[in-house]
């Protein structure tokens, strides 16, 4: 109850999102319940719980199969206390250390790597606060790993516990920078709009353009229009000498199939950029997946652009930062009917991955809730939910280009380790299963 309450406590109230650590605790304390069963059932009741009460507007969207999504994801954290129980029962004395690699590849397995990848919950993105985010800094799943090796290594080796404590303490007060960043980019302005027809785009940037005739770029959401960026809007840029991002469609010559796409239009009229959705979410008619993922060269830096849940994925941001970005544009499909709890979950992502990667991100969202985030991942202006019309504006820093959390490094070898550890607990499991029947043979022969 107390790991259930405090996950829910980080993500329900963001100046909170700290006690994710104890939600990270009590998991590890349950690594030594009586046995693998009451391990699994565990965890399995901790996930669906969890799942049920955050993840409710699956409902909306699924009907009685959210029940099923619910239950798989508590699948997972069952699947990590089993493995966590056989691991300290089998080695008794430093078991333990394998927990917090357990939970690193069992975590980036189920949020970047398998069909229904999805980083639901995962506890990296509680640190979405102010005061919380720099520890964001270790990476979104090197958070949970850091957490659990420590604990972990207070409770194995108690002669360096208070040494540990002190070293952790002093982190944490610290002050982390990356570095000055020149003051320069465009100044963007978007416009929360889901379902507008073609005039009302129009009417709304001629609205934007007026009341703020400094702007450079403006930003419309994911599937602002059923197709390519219609001429009348392109021509509204060449008129007014904007630059547009938007997301639409292009339409493919297969049956009716077509990519996800975000487009960019020159002050010239013309699209000069195209990214497609890297991800397409699943059981949505939400296109097929990009051919490629490359950076807007653009007037002012290099920028990536991602879609909607393109953002929850590292393995789709990564490239995009490892190719240069200074910045990141996020046109983003959140409907309103979906509901606020589900707006409220998807705004934590932003900031985090802001402060992973150290450039400034602008989410631009259909119904809100739209962020404008710094590099050090502060919420520096937003729109609301739902907010039809309302604008997001502020100016887009371009400053170094983004690094990679360590974290990156360490998910795919553990990944690995934990596959490797499933081969040889089944193998140890066959032997065991085979060794009675090996002794009834030797005896029968005798």
């Amino acid at each position: 109850m107390i790991a259930v309450a405090a996950i829910c406590l980080a993500y329900e109230y963001e100046a909170v999102g700290g006690v994710s650590v104890i939600y990270l605790a009590c998991l590890s304390r349950l690594a030594w319940v009586k046995s693998t069963r009451l391990a699994f059932y565990l965890g399995l009741a901790i996930g669906f719980t969890l799942a049920s009460i955050h993840l409710q507007f699956m409902r909306g969207l699924f009907g009685p199969a959210a029940v099923g999504l619910w239950a798989i994801f508590g699948i997972w954290i069952a699947l990590f206390l089993l493995l966590a129980r056989i691991v300290v029962g089998r080695w008794r004395r430093y078991g333990a250390l394998w927990l917090p690699i357990i939970w690193l590849g069992l975590e980036y397995f189920r949020s970047e790597l398998y069909y229904l990848r999805f980083a639901w919950l995962t506890p990296g993105f509680a640190l979405s606060h102010p005061d919380w985010v720099k520890f964001a800094a270790l990476g979104t799943y090197g958070f949970s790993f850091a957490v659990l090796s420590l604990v972990v290594i207070l409770e194995t080796f108690e002669r360096v516990r208070f040494s540990i404590i002190a070293v952790c303490l002093i982190l944490a007060l610290v002050p982390v920078s990356r570095g000055s960043r020149p003051a320069d980019g465009p100044f963007v302005v978007g416009i929360q709009l889901e379902g507008a027809s073609e005039h009302e785009v129009l009417e709304s940037l001629e609205r934007a353009g007026h009341e703020r005739p400094d702007l450079d770029l403006v930003v419309l959401s994911e599937y602002a229009f059923e197709a390519e960026i219609p001429i009348s809007v392109r021509n509204w840029c060449s008129e007014h000498q904007k630059y547009l991002v938007a997301g639409g469609k292009e339409l493919l010559d297969k049956g009716g199939q077509f990519i996800d796409t975000v487009f960019v239009v020159s002050p010239g009229g013309e699209v000069v950029f195209q990214q497609g959705k890297a991800v397409p979410v699943q059981f949505f008619n939400d296109g097929l997946p990009a051919r490629e993922q490359r950076v807007w060269e653009s007037p002012w830096g290099k920028i990536g652009i991602a879609i909607c849940y393109d953002l929850s994925y590292s393995r789709v941001i990564d490239p995009l930062v490892e190719s240069g970005a200074q910045a990141l544009i996020i046109p983003t499909m959140d409907a309103e009917d979906w509901g606020e709890p589900e707006h409220r979950l998807h705004s934590r992502i932003a900031p985090v991955r802001a402060r992973e990667y150290g450039i400034p991100i602008f989410r631009l969202a259909s119904s809100g809730i739209s962020q404008l985030v710094d590099s050090r991942g502060r919420v520096v202006a937003s729109a609301p939910f739902p907010g039809q019309g309302q604008r997001l504006e502020g100016r887009l820093i371009l400053g170094k280009t983004g690094k990679l959390p360590i974290d990156r490094y360490l998910a795919i070898p553990a990944v690995v380790a934990v596959g490797g550890l499933l081969v040889y607990l089944a193998y140890c499991r066959v032997r065991e299963l085979v060794a009675p029947w090996r002794r009834t043979k030797n005896r029968g022969c005798a």
